[in-house]
């Protein structure tokens, strides 16, 4: 299959931060479900959403509460409802959720399943933000809830293409999006919760530059909106998709619950890793220190 239709989905959250968890998961489940079934009708055959999608980006504060909020994966009630959805659809979901393992362990992690419904793995967040992230005390502060990731990067060879997950705070860092690529990745998803201030700019640079520098594809995802009560900025949206030569294939607007359709070629793939021979002229014998510095 060469030409493969991406569906990339952004929402805002509007119930107040302040409401029982449960209430939180209700509400956005529902419509990421019907989210997820647009998708399909508008021809998509890999969805990916946004973030720790069943919630707003709790991050803001540092409370026990939301806790209450992880599952297992693939165990979990979430992970199980969108393997049957999948499946119904036929088609590839990469599903963000916050993941509890035993009894003390918590990632940022993305579930990935494949057309028929079969859970072919999970990624998890490797760089862990924890900065403040203006007045009131909100900030991304993220090392109270996540373990950082210790899967490696995995590569999903899903019934459409080969898919790598990088999420949010991820794509400042080239060494896992060049891994990702090493690993096989036609197309690597950045599920994102990023508000307008420091980094915006760098938004629609670094991904695209991940996407030339590895030859692969991009679907960068990030939410809408402003969350209650923390109201710490605007998740500016603006979810795109960017082809192997830096080119925005597709991109949402910046406040509007939205699903943005684009199409992947895997012939530009190989056309451009074939053009920029920057794989095959790498020097992975020089980059010792790397890890010793």
């Amino acid at each position: 299959m060469d030409s493969v239709t991406i569906g990339l989905i952004q929402a805002r959250h509007e119930v107040d931060g302040t409401a029982p968890v449960a209430e939180h998961k209700k509400a956005a489940i529902e419509k990421h479900v019907g989210l997820v079934r647009e998708a399909k009708r508008r021809g998509a055959q890999i969805v990916s959403l946004q973030e720790i999608f069943y919630g707003p980006y709790f991050c803001a504060e540092q409370t026990p509460k939301w806790y209450e909020a992880a599952e297992e994966i693939p165990g979990g009630a979430t992970t199980r409802l969108f393997r049957d959805l999948a499946k119904k659809l036929g088609i590839v979901i990469v599903l963000p959720v916050y993941e509890r393992e035993g009894i003390a362990t918590y990632c940022n992690a993305a579930a990935v399943i494949d057309a028929d419904g079969t859970y072919l793995g999970k990624y998890r967040k490797h760089h862990i933000p924890h900065v403040q992230a203006g007045g009131g005390g909100c900030g991304y502060w993220e090392k109270y809830y996540f373990k950082p990731g210790n899967l490696g990067y995995p590569v999903f060879d899903t019934a459409y293409a080969k898919v790598g997950v990088y999420i949010c705070y991820d794509r400042h860092f080239p060494e896992g999006a060049r891994l990702l690529g090493l690993n096989g990745a036609e197309i690597v998803f950045n599920p994102s919760a990023t508000v307008a201030g420091t980094s915006e700019y760098l938004w629609k640079l670094e991904q695209p530059a991940h996407a030339v520098a590895n030859g692969y594809y991009v679907g960068a995802i990030n939410r809408v909106g402003v969350e209650a009560p923390w109201n710490m900025g605007e998740f500016y949206g603006q979810s795109y998709l960017v082809d192997p030569r830096g080119s925005i294939v597709a991109i949402g607007s910046r406040d509007q619950d939205e699903i943005v359709i684009g199409v992947m070629n895997k012939s530009l793939i190989r056309e451009v890793r074939e053009s920029w021979q920057f794989y095959r002229d790498r020097r992975p014998e020089t980059y010792q220190e790397l890890t010793k510095l």
